[in-house]
């Protein structure tokens, strides 16, 4: 691997996987003036189309590159089991883990039903794209090719995607994060394909804002 290339990928890393931490969504609201719904995700959206040019033009890669290939029909069901997986987990971590721990995602869960639902459908359809291309896509991909050791690119990437869900929701978010992103780090590493990675997100996510706030709404 040549200087240059070496110097390409630490830099994409630093801006895919060092970003993530520097409160988006709060400059957003703060400097965008879009309000703060939509300033809350003009950045993130911004941070996705960085990457992509970033890889293109600067890295001169086909997206293949970072895990944007065509999916195959394998891809997407495994993509489906995953996300099933992920949701049924997230339900023993509620109705166990949390209350052992004396935590609770309760309050912030009744918060979300009160949000718009074309705004809920960005927030799910945002976090799948944006989260999978930096974590699993962008960051493992170049991580595996500088260390040359999946397995480290792996550990990497699913450790700064739970510590990124730190200063949203606490804690609580955090344990639910890692158990997430475990299963996602794990079938990223296994179909290489971020289109399956995208799905099981899309699904885990849209099933914890779209139907669990219902839910868990006071009556």
């Amino acid at each position: 691997m040549t200087t240059t290339r070496r110097l390409q990928i630490v830099v994409g890393l630093l801006l895919a996987l060092g970003l993530p931490f520097c409160h988006l969504d709060d400059l957003g609201r703060n400097h965008s003036g879009l309000g703060p719904l939509a300033g809350g995700e003009v950045l993130w959206w911004v941070l996705f189309a960085g990457i992509l040019l970033y890889v293109l033009f600067v890295e001169r890669e086909a997206l293949s590159s970072i895990g944007f290939r065509r999916p195959g029909v394998w891809d997407i069901v495994l993509g489906i089991l995953a996300g099933i997986v992920i949701f049924m987990g997230t339900g023993v971590i509620f109705q166990v883990v949390l209350p052992a721990l004396h935590m609770s995602l309760t309050r912030q869960m009744s918060a979300v039903a009160t949000l718009p639902l074309w705004f809920r459908i960005l927030n799910v359809t945002r976090a799948a794209l944006v989260e999978e291309t930096a974590f699993r896509g962008y960051g493992f991909e170049r991580l595996k090719t500088l260390t040359t050791s999946p397995l480290l690119a792996g550990a990497a990437t699913w450790v700064l995607f739970t510590a990124a869900h730190l200063s949203s929701w606490g804690w609580a978010q955090v344990i639910i994060a890692a158990y997430g992103g475990l299963v996602l780090t794990g079938l990223y590493m296994w179909r290489r394909n971020l289109w399956a990675n995208i799905v099981a997100h899309w699904l885990t996510d849209g099933a914890a804002f779209l139907l669990l706030p219902l839910l868990t709404r006071p009556h």
